[in-house]
């Protein structure tokens, strides 16, 4: 079977249908250029054929980009020299989308060729819509849920089938930087007016549009093929482009901070493909795309953000039970996290009981989706009647019984062991004989916690990021006696908000707050060893932190963290390393919470803005006069988090690297970059890795002491992923 069919009309329009065989949208792959590529070839021979149009088989879309595993192929086709096995792929399939472009024109004086235009039905993002920018006219059904665009930056690497060049050439560098660099998506009512595409027409009469077009004779030569052609905006060498380019170049080291290697790319691609002929610019793109999948940070981005994250959003490790979608979730406590749970769950068309102890406090955590509406209503992304629907999904009350008929409760009250066994002894009288328990902790053991149920089956952890209507992760802790339905219905319920799952086994900390807790305290240890703030700080952000570890400190609350220090030692006794205590301590006692009193590591002003780092830190910490290199300051802050990853795949907690990976980057925001702890050391080496563990215990203690797992690959030159790849053998655990 083929994924491209193609049709002939009487009046010599043929249209060739794009329809990817046991997929529910299509998606491009080697055969599939090679078919699209012997249609082109047969329609262009072919005197009876006046013109083409190219659709889609799949109600509702085009496109939804490359068959990732391709660009594998590309590599290993070319066996010991894959910079070439991919250039040269690369170089083909530009050919193809060339040969649409070009339609048979003479080279020399543009005369001839067939119009061929592109219809959407929806949808088309990468390759989907790098192959309508190729064709001559660009028609888009009139759907306001699909989504064009270019989003390849998002997953590390940048459109490279041509998108980079088209796109600055029709819209000029300025115009097309939101979609090229930022992977901006608009649906097509948004993208005709950007310029993206050309016309915007009823589901019903698209086809009908596009052959009407084919047959009027129209012109057909890209205005970059045409003679005397002048880039929007100006080329790189005039006054505004040369501004142009000079702004985009700070703008993406300052996004960036150097990190990232496929922002840098497109820009060169973009910057050297403007001062070129259009054939020329296409192989400068080709080129730059090649160095960038060449670059370990780009397979680690694309493995993890897209390949590992799709998976596990698919149910990659959901025990094998039936269904169990949820119907209607009770959500117990109408706080900041109870209310952000609420709107998430109501957005998915789920029905809600929101519960508190008071009719003020439920209705204000009710509210949360009032407000959250209204800025969507504000910014023409919502609608009142949208907006109607969502609240009336929502029941806000303070009465338990209205609790009877939930499938699925999600506990969101005080962070306190007895506070939350009273309400699952309450709830769990009310509820009926198949209702999950869900209790939504950050620290506190599922298996302690669910001693307080009477079926600790049906109990289970479920770990929200906050806020939560912002953050893409979700942590399922499965405790002792945790059993698959409890997991299936938490990775269903997940599933049907849009976040992503992994699921781990219940030990303190669980695993995100595992891995982020080495991560504040190393930064806090550093300070007060005499390291300047500002280098700790900026060390973070220039391996690719979103924050620095005093910043998130601030923003989480020094409280939280006094809370947790607190409770830690308690747990661990003598065990505990309380070298960080110190000054987060001190921090607490002079009233200095963080953000939320507008004074923590950071000043702040009135409004709550960040104005600098506080001098009281460097007052009570002199600052060294001999100051760490900067790599040392960022190994140390990554590996006080990997060497966690590593030790909660050890003991089992973790139990899918993928998991650790996903998570790392959705869940604090682990260095993007990188693909995530496991995938770092395996850009690193496990040789090298071991041996700058036992550099770093060497100089600051044994929180850096190489865990057994890792010498253990390093003395057989193993990686994580080519040991573990989808998952943990038993060797690990």
């Amino acid at each position: 079977m083929t994924d491209f069919t193609m049709k002939t009309d009487a009046d010599g329009v043929a249209t060739i249908t794009w329809d990817t065989v046991g997929k529910s949208m299509n998606v491009m792959n080697q055969q599939g250029f090679m078919d699209l590529d012997a249609l082109i070839d047969q329609v262009l021979a072919d005197d009876a054929v006046k013109g083409v149009i190219i659709t889609s088989g799949k109600e509702g879309s085009f496109a939804g980009g490359m068959d990732l595993n391709i660009i594998a192929k590309m590599k290993e086709s070319a066996g010991d020299n894959p910079a070439k096995g991919l250039m040269e792929g690369l170089m083909a399939s530009h050919a193809i989308l060339r040969k649409i472009e070009r339609a048979g024109m003479d080279p020399k004086t543009n005369k001839g060729g067939k119009p061929i235009a592109c219809a959407m039905q929806g949808t088309g993002l990468g390759i989907g819509f790098e192959i309508p920018l190729s064709c001559h006219r660009i028609f888009v059904a009139d759907n306001p849920k699909a989504k064009i665009g270019l989003p390849e930056i998002m997953v590390g690497i940048f459109p490279g089938m041509g998108g980079t060049t088209r796109l600055v050439r029709k819209m000029g560098a300025m115009a097309a930087s939101p979609y090229l660099l930022e992977g901006k998506l608009l649906n097509p009512a948004k993208a005709k007016s950007a310029g993206l595409v050309d016309e915007v027409v009823p589901a019903d009469e698209l086809l009908s549009a596009a052959k009407a077009w084919v047959l009027s004779e129209p012109t057909i030569v890209k205005p970059w093929d045409e003679k005397g052609y002048k880039m929007p905006g100006g080329e790189p060498y005039h006054p505004a482009g040369f501004m142009t380019y000079v702004g985009a170049s700070a703008m993406i080291n300052g996004k960036t901070q150097g990190v990232y290697p496929a922002a840098k790319a497109l820009l060169s691609a973009a910057y050297e493909g403007a001062m070129v002929p259009f054939d020329t610019a296409i192989k400068v793109e080709a080129r730059w795309f090649t160095n960038v999948l060449l670059n370990p940070s780009s397979e680690a981005m694309i493995r993890s953000l897209f390949i590992n994250k799709e998976a596990l959003e698919k149910g990659a490790n959901r025990p094998d039970v039936a269904d169990q979608t949820v119907k209607k979730v009770g959500v117990l406590g109408a706080g900041m996290m109870g209310a952000g749970i609420s709107l998430v769950s109501a957005l998915a068309g789920i029905e809600v009981v929101l519960i508190d102890r008071d009719q003020a406090a439920a209705d204000k955590g009710k509210d949360y989706t009032t407000a959250y509406m209204d800025k969507g209503i504000s910014r023409k992304k919502a609608t009142e009647e949208k907006k109607e629907k969502v609240l009336g999904l929502i029941n806000a009350t303070t009465d338990l019984d209205a609790l009877k008929d939930c499938d699925l409760i999600v506990e969101a009250v005080f962070e306190d062991v007895g506070v939350k066994a009273e309400m699952t002894k309450k709830v769990e009288a009310i509820i009926g004989d198949d209702a999950i328990f869900a209790t939504n902790t950050s620290t506190l053991p599922i298996t302690e916690l669910a001693k307080a149920s009477v079926r600790p089956d049906q109990f289970i952890g479920i770990h929200f990021f906050s806020p939560v209507d912002k953050m893409l992760l979700v942590e399922i802790i499965r405790g002792k006696e945790t059993g698959d339905v409890a997991v299936a219905k938490s990775l269903d319920f997940v599933r049907q908000i849009r976040k992503t799952p992994i699921v781990v086994n219940d030990e303190r900390f669980f695993y995100a707050n595992r891995c982020i807790l080495p991560y504040v305290n190393e930064g806090v240890r550093m300070l007060q060893e005499g390291v300047a703030p500002a280098l700790i700080e900026n060390a973070a952000k220039l391996v690719g932190m979103p924050l620095g570890p005093l910043q998130l400190t601030d923003e989480t609350s020094i409280d939280l963290g006094v809370k947790i220090a607190k409770a830690t030692k308690a747990a661990m006794g003598e065990a505990y390393d309380d070298s960080a205590d110190e000054l987060i301590f001190w921090m607490a006692d002079e009233g200095r919470l963080g953000r939320k009193t507008k004074a923590g590591f950071y000043e702040y002003d009135e409004k709550g803005k960040r104005t600098g780092l506080w001098s009281g830190l460097t007052e009570r910490y002199a600052e060294a006069e001999e100051q760490p290199e900067l790599v040392e300051v960022q190994h140390r802050l990554l590996f006080s988090q990997v060497l966690e990853a590593v030790r909660a795949l050890e003991e089992g907690v973790l139990m899918d690297i993928r998991e650790g990976d996903v998570g790392a980057i959705l869940g604090w925001g682990f260095a993007p970059w990188s693909g995530g702890p496991f995938s770092w050391l395996d850009i690193l080496g496990a040789p090298y890795a071991a041996e700058r563990c036992d550099q770093l215990t060497a100089e600051f203690g044994d929180r850096f002491a190489c865990p057994a797992l890792l010498r253990e690959m390093a003395d057989k030159g193993q990686s994580f992923y080519g040991r573990f790849g989808a998952g943990v053998d038993s060797k690990a655990a």
